[in-house]
């Protein structure tokens, strides 16, 4: 700069400097929008699992890459397996709501005073009837509001998934608003990284 130059200012600066700041700006909205992002647990419908004010971080891009701000999927990724934590849009009236996939296409299930059965198959050991197994995942079930609607010998069609809430009989859930389709999960839930009364916190999902 000169001697006798003023400095640019605000303005100056924005001319200058606001391009590469907007290209920023828009980088990390696509970013939040299309890999990670977090979401905040509204009510206890998940307990144990998950409890009202958990922050939750997401992989928006683990069932596959969409173009920001639409349900247009540029690039297949996983498909959602039994026990994913999901995040997604109520078929009944597009609230955002976060549950348990206990069920896929083709899985014959069965929820019997809240306790869930995969073709024939208890999650749940004798030992231990309020804690479900999905694989590696393990649901923390809350029975103390009962077990909800029961579910009799359902097979789930292709293309369908089955979602629950760990507190079976506190989740308004599929067994209220139906089936959910697979391509309609935006992002599966990898684990609470705060939780109220303990701080930062990490309990992998």
């Amino acid at each position: 700069m000169a001697k006798n130059e003023k400095p640019p200012g605000l303005r100056g600066w924005l001319r200058s400097e606001g391009k590469s700041l907007l290209v920023m700006l828009v980088l990390l909205t696509v970013a939040r929008t299309s890999f990670a992002n977090h979401y905040v647990v509204p009510s206890g419908s998940m307990e144990h699992t998950l409890m009202p004010g958990d922050r939750v971080a997401v992989d928006m891009s683990a069932y596959g890459l969409r173009i920001p701000f639409t349900d247009t999927t540029l690039i297949e990724r996983d498909r959602p397996q039994r026990g994913d934590v999901v995040v997604f849009k109520s078929p009944a009236d597009g609230t955002r709501l976060i549950k348990r996939v206990v069920a896929v296409g083709g899985d014959r299930v069965s929820v019997i005073d809240g306790h869930l059965s995969i073709d024939g198959r208890p999650l749940a050991s004798a030992g231990a009837p309020d804690v479900e197994w999905f694989g590696a995942h393990r649901a923390d079930l809350n029975l103390d509001a009962g077990g909800g609607p029961d579910v009799l010998d359902a097979t789930i069609p292709a293309g369908q998934v089955l979602v629950m809430g760990d507190h079976r009989g506190n989740s308004q859930d599929g067994r209220y608003f139906g089936l959910v389709p697979a391509d309609a999960l935006y992002a599966r839930a990898l684990g609470v990284y705060w939780r109220s009364g303990e701080g930062p916190v990490w309990k992998e999902l």
